[in-house]
């Protein structure tokens, strides 16, 4: 190559152009090739030679007279994949509103919810294209949830409250979060189980054989993660009452105590309110009515139920009272707690969205 023509193939950077390339070249989310081409102009601007730069960063020597031209002809731009050959879009926007307002607006004549294949059939377009444009939406129109909104008139109230505990809990005293569940069915299949194999998942009957149920009173400290439980055959103010015996026999006795309850009736019968007249260090938050999410011991209550109970096998109820006492000895070394994050303002924020929406729906 002359030299006239070398030096008008020389790189000049300004500060800003090197400031980017440098930072697509630092950046671990960045392409590999657009990386490559980044040191490539990097390098030629300190007047390097093709050849040398191609040794120096192991290339062709073509491959760094290319991206030179780019650059000097088409700046920070020209380091950019151009747009890929192929064929046209074959469904436009029109296309895609159409979907979207069917699926939204709409049920087929022999169903409750559409299907990729009915919703093609319906539009006269393949399945493929609709499962794309669904995905694309994050459309799942086969999946339906529950909700239910409660209609406690001091929602807000103790929402503050209970809210207020989790995040900000008082000196000098325990937060405990105090449920029952009940009715823990003790099961047994009707035929051995099938063992997980490579390529197969555990297997086991549809049907069962129930040995009697128990129910499972717990306290969850809120602070520690450490769980307090109980096992009874039935689920009474009587119970209760035992269960708060353990909670004091438990706790150490120059603390109040804070329990977070739900507005079973059992939680407040003339027996557990005797119980709590005499005790004044017992300060008791209810849950508003419909909201057994705000009680975070129904977290516990789910990861008792996915690790033990639901896949579990017992043959008796004292096999089922084993197994769960057990769980919860185990967990109890190594207990973590559940950290709630959202404030007060945060959650009833969040409804109020969900409620204003539900109001302007139409349905």
């Amino acid at each position: 190559m002359r030299r006239a023509e070398l030096f008008a193939l020389q790189i000049q950077l300004t500060s800003e152009q090197r400031e980017a390339l440098e930072r697509w070249l630092r950046r671990p989310t960045t392409s590999q090739g657009l990386a490559q081409r980044a040191h490539i102009v990097l390098e030629c601007a300190t007047g390097k030679s093709d050849v040398r730069v191609a040794r120096k960063l192991r290339c062709n020597r073509l491959t760094v007279g290319k991206w030179r031209r780019r650059f000097l002809r088409s700046g920070l731009d020209g380091l950019l994949d151009e747009p890929r050959p192929g064929a046209p879009r074959a469904i436009g926007d029109e296309d895609v509103e159409r979907v979207i307002v069917r699926t939204l607006e709409s049920k087929p004549r022999d169903a409750t919810h559409w299907s990729t294949r009915s919703m093609a059939k319906a539009l006269g377009m393949s399945q493929s294209a609709i499962s794309r444009i669904w995905r694309a939406f994050s459309l799942q129109p086969h999946r339906s949830e529950t909700f239910k909104l409660s209609r406690d008139p001091l929602f807000i109230e103790k929402v503050r409250d209970i809210v207020g505990l989790y995040l900000a809990p008082p000196d000098r005293a325990l937060v405990l979060c105090v449920d029952e569940k009940s009715q823990i069915q003790a099961l047994d299949r009707t035929q051995p189980l099938l063992p997980l194999r490579p390529g197969q998942p555990e297997r086991r009957t549809h049907d069962y054989v129930r040995h009697g149920t128990t129910s499972l009173f717990a306290a969850l400290d809120v602070k520690t993660g450490d769980v307090i439980g109980e096992c009874h055959s039935r689920h009474r103010a009587i119970e209760f009452r035992k269960f708060l015996d353990t909670i004091d026999a438990s706790v150490p006795a120059d603390l109040d105590v804070h329990l977070i309850l739900d507005n079973l009736s059992t939680h407040k019968a003339p027996l557990v309110k005797r119980w709590l007249a005499k005790r004044p260090r017992y300060h008791l938050h209810f849950t508003p009515t419909s909201s057994s999410w705000l009680n975070l011991v129904e977290r516990f209550f789910a990861e008792l139920t996915q690790k033990q109970i639901r896949r579990g096998v017992h043959r008796t109820t004292r096999a089922l009272i084993e197994a769960i006492e057990s769980f919860i000895e185990i967990r109890n070394e190594s207990a973590r707690p559940f950290v709630w994050t959202k404030t007060a303002d945060e959650i009833l924020a969040s409804l109020a969205r969900y409620c204003q929406r539900t109001s302007d729906s139409g349905h």
